[in-house]
């Protein structure tokens, strides 16, 4: 099979920008996006499809009216209108590659509308944060399209993907209750260190989790982990929120998930929503850990 040649992107944030530019490398003839900020000229999207070879489409049915396939990189809380918006504009056996953190119960229903469309629907959950291996990103896919996705995709750099099960919605069950584990170690670390820097022991904590769960540096792990919840918390809070859902669709109360949202939402907005003394505690703990 050749490798795609015309895609179009639902999504021109961060992560349909590395798309645009790393299929084109790839040789790409043919990409064309959508984002729904493209209404207004000075949105970061809007400005950065300007600055692209990439087509600035006029609607979403514009976008994938000549596809061959899409690729939806919108939040997590677009991610069914994102795909009901191209359902009946796309051609029939359209791939839709859906790579949004999101529930099985949203995946499933996103599927549903892309099929009622007649496209060939595509789950991806990707297993790490995109942009350091972009393309090559691991991501676990999902549906009885997965492997024929996977014939024409790998030639252009998606050479992390790989087919996981032909159930919708495992892949992102998957990486949601991973998410649960990561998520919630980056907000137990940042409440933990905030009040241990208030109290001054925070480097006697550090070294005494490494009696229990040794890790090479417990320090670089703090302040890893709590500086990514500062730069992507808004990002982090809305995949949590969807974990969230993932763990009450398994009948289990989220009692876990939803504080980690919590958490998450307040360290990226801390700046301007906390006592200027914790502000300095928590950039004491990322910067200068004693």
């Amino acid at each position: 099979m050749s490798a795609y040649t015309a895609i179009a992107l639902i999504g021109f944030g961060e992560v349909g920008q590395i798309l645009a530019a790393d299929l084109a490398k790839a040789g790409v003839s043919k990409i064309t996006a959508w984002d729904i900020l493209f209404t207004d000229v000075s949105s970061a999207p809007s400005l950065a499809v300007a600055a692209s070879s990439v087509r600035q489409a006029t609607s979403a049915h514009d976008a994938v009216a000549d596809a061959e396939l899409i690729i939806s990189a919108v939040t997590a809380a677009q991610d069914l209108a994102a795909a009901r918006s191209v359902a009946e504009g796309m051609k029939p056996g359209t791939v839709y590659l859906d790579l949004n953190s999101c529930s099985p119960g949203q995946k499933l229903a996103a599927c549903e509308a892309i099929t009622q469309g007649g496209g060939a629907y595509v789950e991806a959950a990707v297993m790490s944060p995109f942009p350091p291996k972009r393309l090559a990103s691991p991501m676990l896919l999902g549906g009885p399209y997965a492997n024929a996705f996977l014939g024409r995709a790998a030639p252009l750099g998606f050479t992390g993907a790989k087919a996981y099960s032909e159930v919708i919605g495992q892949a992102a069950a998957t990486k949601l209750c991973r998410s649960v584990m990561i998520k919630g170690v980056e907000a137990l670390l940042t409440e933990s260190m905030l009040a241990a820097r208030h109290y001054g022991v925070e480097k006697v904590v550090l070294d005494s989790l490494s009696d229990l769960l040794p890790l090479p540096d417990w320090r670089a792990t703090a302040q890893y982990m709590i500086s990514r919840s500062l730069e992507h918390g808004t990002r982090r809070a809305e995949e949590m929120r969807e974990a969230a859902k993932t763990v009450a669709e398994a009948h289990v109360a989220p009692t876990m998930s939803q504080a980690i949202a919590e958490r998450q939402d307040w360290a990226a907005g801390y700046g301007g929503a906390v006592n200027p003394d914790l502000i300095a505690m928590l950039d004491a703990v990322i910067q200068d850990t004693p």
